[in-house]
């Protein structure tokens, strides 16, 4: 067996071979491909498959806190503009994009995003990408990939979005898709729900497109606001824009350093899902306030804060999830809770407990999660319309199951991580007036802005919609109803 390296490809006879030039491994670009691929052939979750390789990486000694900073920024970079690099990639090969292997687009994606969406210099991020391949993918198609990165590197991304995509007067729907790299259906789908001209859509779907803060809960009664800004100090953290508990840290800080968050006293959660829990808490009821549910607990941030809360008026909480996994990550999140609560795994649609049984009930039911894009950019491309039917029937049976299970004069909070019409409003009214042969239910609107008294921008009423680009937070969805009867 001859295990001596290859010649160089571009060595004929007659000639001396030039010596073969092992190719030069980036731990930065590897993981950042690794995570990638995790994504696509898994349809694993970014924010849940970095973590691990990046402390793997720190564990390994060589790989810091600017490594971490870079790979995080490349992986999340590729996903947000994987679209407008697609089309991109597309007008720079020979072939449909769909016969390209989804490694080699993958390697095209990460040097698409250096060029066009970073400071890294031309030259370096094509030479990086290159040899990137050439560990990953061979020097054959390394030398494809260099080809492809070369006719990129010969324009800005301006200059790209006028090749390729359409004009706003030609195809406005497609021209904002390709632009700020949305599939056009959901463009379309947060259009029709945002309402107004093209000046809020685009805010939108630039807003989809920027990293979130990372936000911190101080969950009442365990910790407070002032405790995290002294922990994060001058420099590393800033008073929540809206809710009471937040607090904002600045960029590259790490949650996880905090005591209160290892200690469970705080917790990462996003500024809109803290005024959901807060706005179910503050509606006012009729009579009795001891018995709060959670039908939709999974993973647990929400029914933290909702205990913390109930535990400071003397209330108990029941958090329910149907998967037992998720429902263990309930049970770690509520650990330590002052108050008394209780954790099962149950199917809302099929609960064990007895109608009329609660004072205060929320179901954030599962959805689309096209509120939530700036977390999760591959949701995107994941998404299809038809998911919306698969939804349809869970949403509407888990608020009618929610409804039942709240006594007269109680309150039912329904809530979704999403703007899409046919999960919010339209799900609320449906369930209301009886619509698709189920029964109506008697329960009134209550206002859900008084309850939140210093976001601005909020709407008509009585239920809300929160933006990321007006609030900074996720595109949360919050009705509040009264069960009259």
């Amino acid at each position: 067996m001859n295990d001596s390296p290859p010649r160089s490809p571009n060595n004929s006879a007659g000639k001396a071979a030039k010596p073969y030039r092992r190719p030069k491994k980036d731990p930065v670009r590897i993981l950042a491909f690794e995570a990638l691929r995790a994504v696509d052939e898994r349809d694993a979750y970014a924010n849940l498959v970095l973590p691990p390789l990046l402390r793997k990486a720190r564990d390994g000694g060589n790989f810091d806190a600017r490594d971490a900073a870079l790979a995080t920024e490349l992986v999340y970079g590729t996903l947000r503009r994987q679209g407008t690099y697609d089309a991109i990639i597309a007008a720079c090969i020979d072939r449909p994009l769909r016969e390209v292997d989804p490694p080699v687009l993958d390697v095209l994606a990460l040097g698409a995003h250096q060029l066009l969406g970073t400071r890294i210099p031309s030259h370096a991020a094509v030479s990086a990408s290159v040899e990137l391949a050439r560990v990953v993918l061979g020097d054959g198609r390394a030398r494809f990939v260099n080809a492809v990165l070369r006719k990129i590197a010969a324009d800005d991304l301006d200059g790209w979005l006028e090749k390729v995509a359409p004009s706003y007067e030609e195809d406005a729907e497609d021209h904002l898709a390709v632009v700020h790299s949305h599939p056009r259906w959901v463009v379309s789908a947060l259009w029709d729900s945002l309402g107004g001209g093209r000046a809020g859509i685009e805010d939108l779907l630039e807003a989809d497109n920027e990293r979130p803060e990372v936000t911190l809960v101080a969950r009442p009664g365990r910790s407070t606001t002032d405790e995290l800004l002294d922990a994060l100090g001058e420099d590393g953290g800033l008073p929540g824009r809206w809710s009471p508990y937040a607090v904002r840290m600045a960029e590259g800080g790490e949650p996880g350093a905090l005591d209160a968050v290892r200690e469970g006293r705080a917790g990462v959660q996003d500024e809109g899902s803290q005024l959901v829990a807060v706005a179910l808490a503050n509606a006012p009821i009729e009579g009795r306030d001891e018995r709060w549910l959670d039908g939709c607990a999974g993973p647990g941030g929400k029914a933290a804060l909702l205990a913390a809360l109930a535990a400071g008026r003397g209330a108990a909480l029941l958090a329910s999830e149907k998967q037992p996994h998720r429902a263990r990550l309930v049970e770690r999140a509520l650990a330590g809770n002052p108050g008394p609560y209780q954790v099962i795994a149950a199917d809302g649609t099929r609960p064990p407990w007895l109608p009329g049984s609660f004072d205060r009930v929320l179901v954030d039911v599962p959805c689309s999660g096209l509120g939530a894009l700036r977390r999760r950019p591959e949701a995107r491309w994941r998404r299809r319309p038809e998911d919306l039917e698969g939804f349809a029937p869970l949403q509407r049976s888990l608020l009618r199951e929610a409804l039942s299970a709240v006594r007269v004069g109680g309150v039912v909070g329904y809530a979704t991580c999403s703007p899409h019409l046919a999960e919010t409003r339209i799900v609320v009214e449906d369930v209301l007036k009886g619509r698709g042969g189920a029964e109506p239910v008697e329960a009134d609107w209550i206002d859900v802005r008084p309850l939140m008294p210093s976001v601005a921008g909020l709407g008509d009423g009585p239920d809300v919609q929160l933006w990321p680009h007006l609030h900074g937070t996720d595109a949360m969805y919050l009705a509040l109803l009264r069960r009259t009867a």
